[in-house]
Order: C-alpha cells, then sequence, then structure tokens
C-alpha cells in the first residue's frame, strides 16, 4: 500500500484502501524548450487548492463528500534522467492499475504523459487518447532529441497507433506536423468544438486525458513555460474537461505545464487547481465510475 501524502489536495485524503482515484506528481521539466518551471507545478496545485472550496456549484457537488481520493505525493524524479523519470512514472501508474484504482498525474512538464501511457496502455491495447494543448506534439524529435516534450503526442501515437488520439486547440506547431497531424490523428484545431461527437466514437473505449494548460490562452492562463497567444477561455476548457470526465470510460488522466512563478498573481496556479477539482468531481460522478 502506498505511504499517505503529508499536504495533500484539497479533500483528496481518503485511505488508499477506499480510493477510487490516485493523485500522484510528476515534478519533471527536463526537456522543456523554452522556459523551465512546471516541475514545480504539482507542489504549486497542492498548496493552493486550499483557496478553493471543495464544493462545486458548476456541477453542484462536494470533493469532500461525492470522491474518494489519495493524494501519494510528489515522485522524486532525477532531472537529469529523462528514461529513468519515465520508468519511473509508469511504474507507479502500473501500482495505481494493479491496485484496481485509476491514476491522477499533476506534472510537471508534457513529456510526463508518456510514462503514464506507457503502463497504461499495456493493460488497455485499445486504448485512445484525448489531448488538448496549444501545441501539437507531433515532432519525431526535437533539437535531436525523440524524447522531449515537443515529441510527447508522437512518441504516444508509437504505441496507440492511427485514429487513437484526438486532439483539440491545437494552434502551434511546425508545418510537417500539421500535415502529419491530419493523416495520423484526429485534429480539431484552435478550439474545443467537436467534443460531444467524440465522446460518441469513443463510447465503451478505454481514454487516457491528458491536460496541458497551455490550452488556455495566456491572458488566462501567463504562468506557463510556452505560452502561445489565441487560447481558449477558462470556462470553454472548464465544461470541456467535466463533458469528458462524466462520459468517456476515463482510466487514466493528467493536468500538466504549469510553472507557477511566471504569474506571481497566483491567478495560473488557481485555474489549474480548479481544473483538477472540477475533473476529480466529474470523475467520481461518471457513469464509469
Amino acid at each position: 500500500m502506498l505511504s499517505k501524502n503529508i499536504q495533500t489536495f484539497l479533500a483528496c485524503d481518503a485511505p488508499y484502501a477506499q480510493a477510487h482515484t490516485v493523485l500522484f506528481g510528476a515534478p519533471y521539466d527536463s526537456t522543456t524548450s523554452f522556459r523551465p518551471g512546471a516541475r514545480f507545478g504539482s507542489e504549486a496545485i497542492r498548496r493552493e487548492s486550499y483557496g478553493l472550496e471543495s464544493y462545486s456549484p458548476y456541477q453542484d457537488a462536494d470533493l469532500a463528500q461525492a470522491c474518494a481520493v489519495f493524494d501519494s505525493g510528489d515522485l522524486e524524479l532525477s532531472m537529469g534522467n529523462t528514461a529513468g523519470a519515465l520508468r519511473q512514472i509508469s511504474s507507479r501508474v502500473g501500482r495505481i492499475l494493479s491496485d484496481g484504482k485509476r491514476p491522477f498525474m499533476l506534472g510537471g512538464e508534457h513529456l510526463v504523459t508518456l510514462g503514464a501511457v506507457r503502463a497504461i496502455v499495456s493493460r488497455y491495447p485499445d486504448l485512445c487518447i484525448v489531448h488538448m494543448d496549444a501545441h501539437a506534439d507531433l515532432r519525431d524529435e526535437y533539437l535531436g532529441v525523440k524524447l522531449s516534450h515537443a515529441c510527447v503526442m508522437r512518441r504516444c501515437w508509437d504505441l496507440v497507433g492511427d485514429g487513437k488520439i484526438y486532439q483539440f486547440g491545437i494552434r502551434s506547431g511546425d508545418e510537417f506536423e500539421w500535415h502529419w497531424g491530419r493523416q495520423h490523428v484526429t485534429m480539431h484545431p484552435f478550439d474545443l468544438a467537436g467534443i460531444n461527437e467524440t465522446l460518441q466514437e469513443l463510447a465503451g473505449k478505454p481514454v487516457y486525458l491528458t491536460v496541458d494548460l497551455d490550452v488556455l490562452d495566456p491572458s488566462v492562463f501567463p504562468g506557463t513555460g510556452t505560452p502561445e497567444p489565441g487560447g481558449v477561455a477558462f470556462d470553454a476548457l472548464r465544461g470541456a474537461v467535466t463533458r469528458i470526465c462524466r462520459g468517456a470510460k476515463i482510466v487514466g488522466c493528467d493536468v500538466n505545464e504549469l510553472s507557477p512563478h511566471y504569474d506571481h498573481s497566483g491567478a495560473s496556479t488557481a485555474a489549474a487547481c480548479k481544473i483538477v477539482r472540477e475533473m476529480l468531481i466529474a470523475l467520481c460522478e461518471s457513469r464509469h465510475a
């Protein structure tokens, strides 16, 4: 059994044996291509979560009452060993899955998603991925490196294949990524339109949801390493992740790419906390819970 973390995300203090969802942090950002700092995201989300109420008026549900979530704390990841860090993440996710629970990871840079997907696809070979992001992340390599946050969805495609990745909010990538993506993944660029149709396609299939918070417009969310103007509004993202967590068979998920020190107001961290709260409540109230 995993040990309880001393500082937990708001209301995520259920006993491990009773928990349906297990939260953990992956504070890693060694492949960040622009501004580092996402390694501090998971700790900031935990700490600042106590600025929220546990009750969600959007869903008329209380995280403290509706959910059984265990927060197992942050992994201690080696900043200089990307392959090793991914193995540690895969090991933690595999342990959570083997205990019959759902992993929910707080990043960290977006590459941490690959560690989780590696573990989940070994249990669910028909896994589909819903990806919300400003960036396509479909490069085969970035500056000669294949294990980069700029390549994470391409590495996930290596595992799941064509037609299994659904991207939303994408508004940045080189020309090759866009052309390659149109042939191999389902792209919904610039906004979050198409969520309901995607949920119909994914009915009954195991789904991993990954949310790169830079999908939000930087006027809403400046606290990230690679801000990209032209993003979605907070309430659009909140509504979309809630619908997905309620309507899809979510077998794992993550929220990543908060770099809290780029927004001294704390508004970005508050937005991240609220997205995590809404996702956790929706997961607990899902028909697949």
